[in-house]
């Protein structure tokens, strides 16, 4: 069983006790769900750099990245330093962290805000607008092509915008829908956690310029962003770079003014 078996079958679990101690009537009666939705999008069209800033404690690969930083702090710092949108690891057994994450976050700031964690099921998009989310994360890599536009067109539906997280070709064919807002090529093998930044290099060129176009994992130089700008790129997820250090927020800073 891989790493992102192990996960599904978790998050299952997990789901299956959300539902039966909040109901979607619960849920649509939270204050943040009948907000008007930030577009992620739009942020990134409107960026110089593009860069949505990461909030993650550990990972199954890195193990404990920063746990001590309070994440007011970090959400605050990505605000004033600038980021297109800021992403927020919700998945507590494996990257230790929680919806009320996302609570945390949407009352510090007024960036776009994408939730970040394994989606397979319609009850989580409904959770991520009633906590404050923008965007949702939909991996294609443990999702079928049914279950990605079923996915993607329900939080179409109730406003949310899209990101579909691909590895492969394969896996991008299912995702070139009109429901899907954002396309990210993540670098990291979902199955061995191994990055490789070719992986965002060749399969650019199949993505049509109708989607936002960004690259995930494994990003840490300012020269490794112009180079997959070059590519076409509109914008890069980041977040171990930064959250390795004491303050996320200036890291965050010092790394867009040394962009171009």
């Amino acid at each position: 069983m891989t790493i992102l078996d192990q996960i599904i079958k978790t998050k299952k679990i997990e789901l299956n006790y959300s539902k039966e101690n909040t109901s979607i009537l619960d849920l649509e009666k939270f204050p943040f769900f009948n907000r008007s939705i930030i577009s992620l999008s739009n942020s990134i069209k409107n960026s110089d750099h593009g860069i949505i800033a990461e909030h993650k404690r550990k990972s199954p690969s890195k193990s404990i990245i920063n746990d001590s930083t309070p994440i007011q702090q970090v959400i605050r710092g990505y605000d004033n330093s600038g980021a297109s949108g800021i992403s927020v690891l919700t998945d507590e057994k494996y990257f230790g962290g929680t919806l009320d994450d996302l609570i945390k976050t949407r009352n510090e700031t007024k960036i776009p805000i994408l939730r970040k964690d394994f989606i397979i099921d319609e009850y989580q998009i409904i959770e991520t607008k009633a906590q404050g989310g923008d965007a949702i994360l939909l991996i294609a890599a443990c999702l079928s092509e049914k279950e990605i536009k079923k996915l993607s067109e329900f939080a179409k539906s109730i406003d949310l915008e899209v990101l579909t997280e691909i590895h492969n070709l394969e896996e991008l064919k299912g995702c070139l829908i009109d429901s899907v807002d954002i396309i990210g090529i993540n670098n990291r093998n979902l199955k061995t956690f191994e990055v490789d930044m070719k992986t965002s290099k060749s399969l650019i060129k199949y993505i049509p310029n109708d989607f936002i176009k960004i690259s995930e994992s494994g990003l840490s130089s300012h020269i490794e962003l112009e180079e997959l700008k070059e590519f076409g790129f509109d914008g890069f997820l980041m977040g171990e770079s930064f959250m390795k250090q004491k303050d996320p927020g200036l890291e965050l800073l010092n790394f867009i003014n040394k962009l171009k």
